[in-house]
This record gives C-alpha cells, structure tokens and sequence, in this order.
C-alpha cells in the first residue's frame, strides 16, 4: 500500500492495519455512519470567513499548510476545468450511479476525478522518467477512469480500502486519503468554523428575541396608549386634589406658624422662670448645706452626749460608794475596812481594833439607809442615823438612841456601853430583815442564801451580840457580820439593777 498518497500535500501514506482486512459487515457499518455531503464547494467562504483565514487561524507546521494551500488550488483548477468539458448531467449521473452501487454493496467503486488525475501513468518502478505535461495526461483520463480498477495491480485488502475512501470522498467535501497533518488542519478548520457558527447562531437567536420583544410592544402599543390616557386622567384629578390639600396645608401652616411664635414667647418666659427658679434654687441649696452642717454637728454631740449618758447610766455609783469584798477566810470588807474583830489572814491570826470596826459600821448604816431610800422603804420601829465611826439607831417607840460603835475599853462604864451596843445591831438585824422582805415581795425571784437568814439576833447560824469579856466569841461575831454584809450585797445588787 505504499502507493497511495495524500489527496492534499501528495505524500505518500501508510495505511492503518485496521484498515488492511475489512468484512463487508464492517464495510456497511461504516459505510451507513459517514454522513451526507453539503451543498457548496470547498473553497467558497462562509459566514464571511475565507478558507485562508481559517487556515491561518489553525495551528500547524508551515511547510504542511503551504502544501495544503498547494493541493487545494491544484484541486480547484483541475476540477473547474474537468467541470467544463463534462456535460452537465455527467459528473451527476456518475455520482448518483457511484451512490446506488455503494448502497447496494457492489464490490467496485466509481473514483472521482481528482483520485483518477492523482494515480501516476507508468509504474512506481519507473524512476527517472519525466513526468508528461498535463495536455497529454487530460485526452487519457477518461480511459483511465473506466479502466482503473483492471489495470492497477492492486490486492484485495487495497481494493477495500480504496472502496472505503472512494465512499468518503462522494460523501464528503474532501478528496481522501489524508495524512496525519493535513487531518489536523482539517480539524482546526473545522473547528474554527463551528466556533463561528456558534456565535452567529448566538447572534441570531438574540435579535429573534429583540424582535419578538419589539413586536409584543408595538402589540400592546395601542392598548399603553389607552391606559396612559386613563392615567393622565387620574393624574389630572390627584393634582386637583393636590392642590387643594396644598392649600390647606398652607392655611395650617400660617397657623401652625402663628402657634410657635406664640410657644416661642412662652419659652423664652419659661426660660427666664427657670432662671430665677435656679437662682432661688441655688440660695436655699446653699442656706440647706449650712443648716444640714448645723444639724450634723448637733447630731455628733447629741450622740456623744447619748454615749456619755448611757454609760453613765451603765455605771453603779453605789459600787464604787460602797465597794464590798473579802479578805481572808473570815473578814468582810466594806470601802477596805475589815468588818469582824478576830481572824486569820494567810495562816496567820489578825486581830482588828475598834476604830477600824467602828469605821465600817459607819459604813454599812450609811449603806443600809441609802437602800432603804433608793427603794423608798420606811423601817419600823426603828430610824438609822448614820454619823460614821459614831453611827446610831432610835428606837421610834421611846425614841432612844442605841450606839453602834465600841470604844473598845474595859471600864464598868464600857460593859454598860456594850449592852446598849449590842441592842443596837440587834436594832439594826432587825431593819436588814425588814429590807429583805421588802424586797422579796417585789419580785419573789430574789433569793437570799441560808446564812443570811436573819432571826431574832442571830443571821445564819450566828449571834451578831458581842460577848462581854473579850476574846471569847470574837470570831463568832467576826463571821455574823460578814454574813450582814453578803446581805447587804444582795440588796444593792436588786436596788440599781
């Protein structure tokens, strides 16, 4: 198959393998899926694109362009001229015969012209030899044509594949066989063309729809026309309605103007009100900082004062007056005077002197009837006069005075002075009895303990009498009159609570 060659750049090709054994079933397969040619010849323009344009526009190696330019014009100018010396219904008849034969899978094809011209006359193996010009080789085409098929050498597989390229070319625009390159450029071309198409078919669809907009508006032209002139009338009306309102608005608007001159004046009014309302504000928040300066530091004296008071009041002047207490296991204390005669402090006996007892009874008849006064209680029978170390009680009977002192002597005179000094603590066990009564009948809750239950002259469970000869009894004594104290204790406590 080396004899054949591009119907374009005349070089020659090899044909695929594929190719090389074709069954008719193939061949018919084939056959029905080429498509029918187009109107119009190969080198006219179309849409306004030159096929020098579209070759241009196509990528590809330049030699293999300018034999593809080469081949075309070749091409046109044999085929232009073979065109004029046939009849013509010739080259028509020739073609409608090559389509029935094809159709009906006749096993020899009817070439066209351009293959017929592109078989050389001598065999291949004929090199050295001219070629003949072109005026002897045109008498002899036709006989070549109908002779083609019996004087070519040809194998069978050859003789299907030039069937097969014979149908291409009748069904075609184009010669074939075609090389590998010129295929390319075709593509490219063809490409180019449909791009083109493309956008002119784009171009089209868009004024068909311009056009169709424009007539659906000169459609409804008419019936626009109409509505605007119902619309004019409607606007005529609002703008008469405008107008009144506009005059209305005007008129409300003199009066709207009237009113915020007159609200004008009253603020500048309340501006001046508010004026002097600050001033007079200002003033009295000036004169309310003094007075409130004023109240503060009344209200810090007034609490130190409460303070003061309070304290005051929490504090028992009759404690720190008469301050009661113990020393040693025997001896009461009244203002620090031991109360008792004999005892022992540390381990040691003491024995008090009289101007120290006498002391503290001073101390305890001035206790006794400061109680007395505070829990305005009057005793019976009797009436303290308290004169410190020379304190006394009266019997209010008979109005005689007992002494409640010891001078502490020996003489006969000082055994008569005891028995008389003796009558008045019993006297005065008597008022302290009298006390506590009193002050267990205003509140039952006080309870005094059992040594200081006073009987007759006896609290507890000792006799407050003072022996006549010394040193006998003296502690006796010593623990009654602790006992007097503790008592008396008792009812200072009831008294300032």
């Amino acid at each position: 198959m080396s004899n054949l060659t591009c119907q374009q750049c005349k070089q020659p090709i090899q044909i695929d393998d594929s190719l090389s054994d074709l069954t008719p079933s193939n061949y018919e397969l084939i056959a029905s899926s080429i498509p029918k040619a187009t109107s119009g010849g190969g080198g006219s323009t179309r849409y306004g694109t030159t096929r020098q344009e579209l070759l241009a526009k196509t990528p590809g190696h330049p030699s293999v362009k300018n034999a593809w330019e080469r081949s075309q014009g070749n091409n046109y100018a044999s085929d232009g001229a073979a065109t004029s010396r046939r009849r013509p219904g010739t080259y028509a008849g020739s073609a409608n015969r090559h389509r029935a034969s094809v159709a009906g899978g006749e096993s020899f094809v009817l070439l066209q012209d351009s293959i017929v011209r592109n078989i050389p006359a001598s065999p291949p193996n004929g090199k050295g030899k001219g070629k003949e010009p072109q005026q002897q080789q045109e008498p002899q085409q036709q006989q070549q044509t109908g002779q083609i098929v019996s004087l070519s050498p040809l194998s069978h597989h050859l003789r299907s594949v030039t069937k097969l390229y014979g149908l291409l070319s009748a069904k075609t625009e184009l010669d074939h066989p075609l090389c590998h390159e010129c295929t390319h450029l075709l593509v490219g071309i063809l490409n180019k063309q449909l791009e083109e198409m493309t956008k002119e078919r784009d171009g089209y669809i868009a004024f068909e729809k311009q056009i169709k907009k424009e007539r659906e508006r000169e459609g409804d032209k008419a019936l626009l026309e109409g509505e605007a002139q119902k619309r004019l009338q409607q606007l005529e009306k609002e703008e008469e309605s405008a107008l009144t309102a506009l005059l209305e608005a005007d008129r409300e608007r003199a009066i709207l103007e009237a009113e915020i001159e007159q609200l004008e004046r009253d603020e500048q009014q309340l501006a001046e009100e508010e004026a002097e309302f600050w001033r007079v504000y200002n003033s009295l928040t000036v004169a309310q900082s003094e007075e409130n300066a004023k109240l503060n530091s009344l209200r810090a004296a007034y609490a130190a004062d409460s303070a003061a008071l309070e304290r005051l009041e929490n504090t028992n002047v009759y404690n720190d007056a008469f301050c009661i207490g113990q020393e040693g296991p025997v001896f009461g204390t009244i203002n620090g005077l031991r109360f008792g005669r004999t005892g022992t402090v540390d381990g040691h006996p003491v024995t008090v002197e009289f101007p120290e007892i006498n002391a503290a009874w001073g101390q305890v008849v001035l206790l006794t009837h400061v109680i007395a006064r505070k829990l305005d209680f009057t005793f019976e029978r009797w009436r303290l006069i308290p004169l410190g170390s020379f304190s006394k009680i009266e019997a209010t009977p008979n109005g005689a005075h007992y002494e409640l002192y010891d001078p502490g002597e020996l003489a006969l005179m000082q055994m008569l002075h005891r028995r008389r000094f003796n009558t008045g603590m019993v006297g005065f066990l008597d008022c302290l009895k009298q006390l506590m009564d009193h002050a267990k009948s205003q509140d039952p809750s006080i309870q005094f303990p059992d040594y200081c239950i006073i009987n007759n002259d006896r609290i507890g469970e000792h006799s407050i009498k003072l022996q006549v000869s010394f040193g006998s009894g003296d502690e006796t004594w010593t623990r009654a009159l602790k006992s007097v104290l503790r008592a008396l204790k008792g009812l200072l406590l009831y008294a300032t609570r």
